[in-house]
């Protein structure tokens, strides 16, 4: 089993930025041949994808849904285990509980979240 713990979560005014971490641990065979992903939930809606980065030793290529291109950067720490999603020029619409997700082969991990609040 994997464990995924977010954090960097917060309160931050519109235009502010964040950022938030994803460790992994567990049991974990080497932690670049799993795909990463942030997702976000707002209430009363969906999870949503935020941004993703696929395995890889060197960093991976990475996506990004369109309300977050050219706001948010993902990025990975395959040392550490670690993945992150810097947030910059935050809006109110941005406020979410932010999950982490690990895949690698037909196996899905999810963190616990942490909330993202963007006040106006």
């Amino acid at each position: 089993q994997v464990q995924l713990v977010e954090s960097g979560g917060g309160l931050v005014p519109a235009g502010g930025s964040l950022t938030l971490s994803c460790v992994a641990s567990g049991n974990i065979v080497i932690f670049s041949t799993y795909a990463m992903a942030w997702y976000r939930q707002a209430p009363g809606k969906q999870r949503e994808l935020v941004a993703m980065i696929s395995s890889g030793a060197s960093g991976g290529s990475t996506n990004y849904a369109d309300p977050v291109k050219g706001r948010f950067t993902i990025s990975r720490d395959n040392a550490k285990r670690t993945v992150y999603l810097l947030m910059n020029t935050l809006e109110p619409e941005d406020t979410a509980v932010y999950y982490c997700k690990a895949s690698r082969a037909a196996a899905n991990y999810w963190g616990q979240g942490t909330q993202v609040t963007v006040s106006s």
